[in-house]
């Protein structure tokens, strides 16, 4: 972890992402309408708090699994390149499929997840990601649903950390540095 000293300046409210989720509930529960159970794939870590939040306001039948995968380390950059640290634990062919990712940065990790999830076939593949940063992304790839588009400000909270700190954090927060 940096020995730099910094403050968290909130930028979205945990009331604000309650909100939202609610509303990209509904609109999940229209896509996947009629679905035999829908398999929720969370990227960790930094999903784990969102999935948690999303899954209980979906009245679907719904199979929960996680796929981890390294890009940044303690790093404030990613290193574009995605290591697969766990894989899922179920078979996704012929399943619906809905990949829930903390944050769309460059792009490259979750360009990396859909290839491999693509390759085992599944009916349908979608994904929806808490954060946005368009103006960061180097892969061409867009989530289908979006919570909330933001600048590019490194950010913790809500299950996002900064070197394993701050996850806790029931709102998003902009990292900002004080000290030299």
């Amino acid at each position: 972890m940096s020995d730099k000293p910094y403050v968290i300046d909130q930028m979205i409210s945990a009331k604000s992402i309650a909100a939202r989720i609610e509303t990209l509930a509904g609109e999940i529960e229209t896509e996947f309408s009629g679905t035999e159970k829908l398999v929720v794939v969370g990227l960790l870590r930094g999903s784990f708090v969102f999935i948690a939040d999303l899954v209980r306001e979906l009245p679907l039948p719904v199979e929960v699994d996680f796929v981890e995968t390294s890009s940044y380390g303690n790093a404030m950059e990613s290193s574009r390149e995605v290591r697969i640290l766990k894989d899922l634990r179920g078979d996704i062919e012929g399943r619906d499929v809905l990949v829930v990712e903390d944050i769309v940065d460059t792009g490259h990790t979750l360009a990396h997840v859909l290839t491999l999830l693509n390759n085992r076939k599944p009916r349908k593949l979608r994904t929806i990601a808490l954060l946005d940063k368009p103006s960061r992304r180097e892969a061409p790839i867009k989530a289908d649903w979006t919570g909330f588009e933001i600048p590019d400000e490194f950010v913790v909270g809500y299950g996002i950390d900064y070197a394993q700190r701050n996850r806790n954090l029931p709102y998003i927060g902009k990292v900002r540095f004080t000290g030299t």
